[in-house]
Parts: C-alpha cells; sequence; structure tokens
C-alpha cells in the first residue's frame, strides 16, 4: 500500500526550516482562504469560525472518495497544517500587542488535484451536513509567494517579534529587502497544535516576503 503523502515529510524546505534565517523561492500553491479581523483568541471569535470552516471543507475533499466522489487525479494525503497572512492597517506603527487590531486571511494548502469543481463539490457537502457554517466569505484560490526568508520560531507567539528582527538583521547582512505589502503579507505556519502543544515547544514558520537590493 502506498503511504499517504505528507507535504511536511515531502517538502522539507518549506514545511521544516532551521530556527536561523535562510532564503526560499516559495513556488504557487493552491490554497482555501477566508479574510477576517480580531483577536485570533477569542474562544468564540470570528478567526475560530473561519478555522472550523476551513478544517470542515479540508477534510471533506480529503474524505471525498468515502462520499463516493474520486476526484481525477486523487491521491491519500494527510491534510496540510493551518497558515494565516496577518497584517494591520498602520503596518509602520502595528501593535502586535493589540490583537484586535490583526486583519488576517487563514488558509489551508490543497493538492494539486484540487480545482474549482472539486471545491464546489466540498462546499455543497459541508453546507447540507454543517448549515450552521458560514461559508459565504470563502474562496479557493492559487498563492504564488516568490523570493522569501523564513525561520523556525520555537514558543509564545508573543515573542514572535525576536525571530521577525532576526530575520531582517539576516536580509541586512544577505543584501534583501523586506517586501511586505497589501500583496505580500506576514505568513505563519502553524506546526504545532496550540490546544495540546507546551508554549515553550510550540514551532511556526515565519516567513517574510523579499526583494534583492
Amino acid at each position: 500500500m502506498m503511504d499517504k503523502m505528507d507535504y511536511k515529510k515531502a517538502h522539507k524546505d518549506l514545511y521544516q526550516p532551521k530556527s536561523e534565517p535562510g532564503v526560499i523561492e516559495v513556488p504557487t500553491m493552491k490554497f482555501i482562504q477566508l479574510d477576517g479581523r480580531g483577536n485570533p483568541n477569542e474562544p468564540e471569535g470570528e478567526y475560530h469560525k473561519a478555522l472550523e470552516v476551513l478544517y470542515a471543507l479540508s477534510y471533506t475533499i480529503k474524505m471525498s472518495p468515502k462520499n463516493g466522489q474520486v476526484p481525477d487525479g486523487y491521491f491519500e494525503y494527510v491534510v496540510p497544517p493551518l497558515e494565516g497572512l496577518w497584517w494591520q492597517e498602520d503596518a509602520e506603527n502595528a501593535d502586535y500587542t493589540n490583537k484586535s487590531k490583526f486583519y488576517w486571511t487563514a488558509m489551508i494548502r490543497q493538492p494539486d488535484f484540487v480545482n474549482d469543481q472539486v471545491f464546489a463539490a466540498a462546499a455543497e457537502t459541508v453546507t447540507r451536513k454543517k448549515p450552521q457554517l458560514d461559508l459565504s466569505k470563502t474562496r479557493f484560490t492559487s498563492l504564488t509567494e516568490g523570493l522569501c526568508v523564513q525561520c523556525m520560531h520555537i514558543g509564545s507567539y508573543d515573542d514572535e517579534p525576536a525571530t521577525v528582527n532576526k530575520m531582517n538583521s539576516f536580509m541586512a547582512d544577505n543584501h534583501l529587502l523586506c517586501d511586505l505589502s497589501e500583496v505580500r503579507r506576514h505568513h505563519q505556519i502553524y506546526l504545532s497544535d496550540p490546544r495540546k502543544s507546551d508554549v515553550s515547544k510550540r514551532k511556526t514558520i515565519v516567513r517574510h516576503p523579499v526583494r534583492k537590493g
């Protein structure tokens, strides 16, 4: 029996960076995304509801053969980790301690066989089985990040600025310019479940877009 595709293991350059910053060319990937605003730590807030929708759709696609729908090119796989793009309106004076000011795009990568038709079928199934979920703001899209600097952050999300400072120093030493914009965002990839992991051991990939100086 063929092993399930696990993107974290198959693409170590994307999902297993070192705890020191490095450069990576990120390819085009497919995602289910959902935008929102506000504190992600609110138990019943907008972010919590967005994650419910993303996981419902992602696991419906993964389990589609058991529902009698086998997309062309389907293969067994592990659902990739949750990811997030984050920003504030005043980027130069961002207050990371005030989480209510955050805008975010929550997202989960999808296998290459997923297309508009597969996404639409999954949305129809989720709407039928879980009518309490609001899928109206959800979209299926491609994202091309291109040249980036990334680093593994270990510890609390609140301590992330120290990792970002380390990344900024690396950029300066390597003649790279941070290229955060309305199109290219601060990116986090969550490798640890915050509900189960020790905060001091929590693993989060931090990725910033860059351009050559």
